[in-house]
């Protein structure tokens, strides 16, 4: 028996392995290299406390340096712009330019996207914490920190506010206000809930 759960753990992060290749593509696409893209993807995704070259190396368990001259690329190319800081005049959050955006609409990863979305509704929320969990696992053994969405973070606030508010929701580490879209974006500050805050709301509602 223990035989066959090595042989099926070999064969599930294989796949695993199988659809990370397919995400990246093949070479340059749109002159972008591999790097490039998942940098443009984390950007996009990355909310304000997080869109940093810092964070970005973390999330993608690379150097800092690698992560820094990924970024400068992006930035002459037209892609990134990074805005300083009002209160550290030592850091800077990096924001997509509109020429990223548009780019971002023929990323090769869509393909990936596109296969999931095949999947039943029920089927991809299960995938998608088989997943969280694996990742979890490995962040653990690497001793870095856990990456994940608002809407399931333990630190998500929220319900005190009117429907109408834009910011109804609240970090309750940072003590900051979130936007009902940002509640989807990925954050350094991630803590797995103990019930997890998308049984309480569901994201698209938040955006209508």
């Amino acid at each position: 028996m223990a035989q066959q759960r090595d042989i099926g753990a070999r064969a599930a992060a294989d796949l695993v392995l199988r659809l990370s290749r397919a995400a990246l593509g093949e070479g340059f696409v749109e002159a972008l290299t591999s790097a490039q893209w998942m940098a443009l993807r984390y950007f996009s995704r990355a909310n304000r406390f997080s869109r940093t070259v810092s964070t970005f190396a973390e999330f993608h368990a690379t150097t800092r340096g690698t992560a820094s001259q990924t970024v400068k690329g992006l930035i002459k190319q037209g892609y990134l712009v990074r805005i300083p800081s009002d209160t550290d005049g030592r850091s800077a959050r990096v924001d997509l330019t509109d020429n990223a955006k548009a780019i971002l609409a023929r990323d090769p990863f869509q393909v990936v996207v596109d296969a999931a979305e095949a999947l039943p509704r029920h089927l991809r929320r299960r995938l998608v914490k088989l997943l969280e969990r694996m990742l979890d696992h490995v962040a653990r053994q690497r001793s870095r920190p856990s990456f994940g969405i608002c809407a399931s973070c333990a630190h998500l606030r929220g319900g005190q506010r009117r429907r109408s508010d834009p910011c109804r929701y609240q970090c309750g580490l940072l003590n900051e206000p979130l936007a009902a879209e940002e509640t989807e974006q990925i954050c350094i500050s991630f803590e797995p809930g103990k019930t997890s805050a998308l049984q309480h709301f569901s994201a698209r509602k938040l955006m209508q």
